[in-house]
């Protein structure tokens, strides 16, 4: 039998790294069972003031009191989404930046877009789903339409004088007002902002004549008498605003609903995955979270992380036609 010899040194790092790995793996389950031990970042992709930024307020002030760390908001808006997503997929996965998962920059601007600087699909780790809420058409208060009839009869009298707005190009109320240009047979001006809230001074103010907009930002108008609510994108009549019709109603199949959620870059560690998941799904079961959704006029649509990485690409597959069809497009 021939010995090898090993030096003592080679053999005592030899030994040390058998020492370290199992000490290396422990630091990093213990990592992952400690999370968060610090502030986590927060990214909502549209600006403060809006529906999105203010549900997800909610939901932060309600994980920061479950874990006893601050869940803090940043806005990073602006394409629609996308620099925000962008952020949130180029950040490192350890667990401390997450973010707003959208159907702005996570179904629709996959197709919308001629270029992103991420992929939907492969950049991110879906957390889970939040709220489901539909879209709402809103008008300046003096403007000479009160109906969706009556939109469509003065649209196709005066081809390309009236303006909607948008909370940016790709956004649902952007494809919304798409939609409704496609199925109604009229031209209206688009005009994209970056987020909700310069949009409604704007339509205050009179510089745009209607605007698209997830529900509780045209509510919250409407209560304070400053627009008009014509109709909403839902299937059925929203409960939050009854008396309004659905698009459906005037044109048959007219159905859209925007819908938020939480990601985090890809390569986040699956149990933090699963316990920031289980953390949510405990937030939005506070009642004080469903009355401020309710008052909102958004549904809690919770999914596990697994859910909501399949409800993402079911998504971007159903809206890719109506996208198409509408012939919009951002270069």
């Amino acid at each position: 039998m021939v010995k090898v010899m090993i030096p003592r040194r080679r053999a005592l790092i030899l030994s040390g790294g058998a020492l370290a790995a199992p000490m290396i793996a422990s630091g990093i389950a213990r990592a992952q069972n400690d999370w968060p031990n610090r502030p986590v970042k927060y990214v909502v992709v549209f600006p403060a003031g809006g529906p999105t930024d203010t549900l997800s307020r909610i939901v932060c002030q309600e994980l920061s009191e479950l874990t006893g760390q601050q869940f803090i908001i940043e806005n990073r808006a602006g394409s629609g989404g996308n620099i925000g997503a962008d952020f949130i997929a180029k950040s490192t996965p350890d667990g401390y930046t997450i973010g707003l998962y959208t159907i702005a920059a996570h179904a629709i601007a996959p197709t919308l877009y001629a270029k992103l600087p991420f992929d939907a699909g492969k950049d991110f780790t879906g957390v889970a789903m939040l709220w489901s809420v539909p879209n709402m058409l809103m008008t300046r208060l003096d403007f000479p339409a009160n109906t969706i009839p009556e939109l469509i009869a003065l649209a196709k009298a005066n081809p390309g004088k009236y303006s909607f707005a948008s909370s940016g190009a790709g956004t649902s109320p952007h494809l919304t007002g798409e939609m409704f240009k496609q199925m109604a047979g009229v031209n209206l001006l688009h005009v994209p902002y970056k987020g909700s809230a310069p949009a409604h001074q704007d339509i205050l103010a009179g510089q745009v004549d209607m605007m698209f907009d997830n529900i509780p930002g045209p509510l919250g108008l409407m209560k304070s008498g400053k627009v008009k609510g014509i109709a909403v994108t839902s299937k059925e009549r929203h409960p939050a605003a009854p008396d309004k019709p659905t698009f459906g109603e005037f044109l048959p199949g007219f159905e859209i609903t925007s819908w938020g959620g939480v990601c985090a870059p890809a390569g986040v560690p699956p149990a933090m995955v699963e316990k920031l998941s289980a953390l949510t799904k405990q937030a939005l079961e506070k009642p004080s979270v469903k009355a401020g959704f309710d008052r909102l006029g958004a549904t809690q649509i919770w999914m596990t992380p697994a859910e909501t990485a399949a409800y993402r690409a079911a998504e971007e597959k159903k809206l890719a036609p109506v996208i198409k069809a509408s012939g919009a497009k951002v270069e």
